[in-house]
């Protein structure tokens, strides 16, 4: 099975997609994978997740249009 790498564009969409399903609930969610996952020691699974948070928090505040395009720094 062949995976491909998810883009900035692509996470942001993701986020987009969580808030207006699950409105802020979603960040709830997010920030509990982040612990999770750090405490099982999957540091690389925990970052994807805490970017994650960081983008739902700011579509959640309406900072961030997910229909523009993005790029993470």
């Amino acid at each position: 099975m062949q995976t491909s790498a998810l883009t900035a564009n692509d996470l942001c969409r993701l986020a987009a997609d969580l808030v207006e399903e699950h409105g802020v609930g979603a960040l709830y969610f997010a920030e509990r994978a982040v612990l999770c996952l750090e405490a099982e020691g999957a540091s690389d699974r925990a970052d994807v997740w805490l970017m994650l948070c960081a983008l739902l928090n700011d579509i959640a505040e309406n900072r961030l249009d997910p229909l523009r395009p993005v790029t993470l720094n």
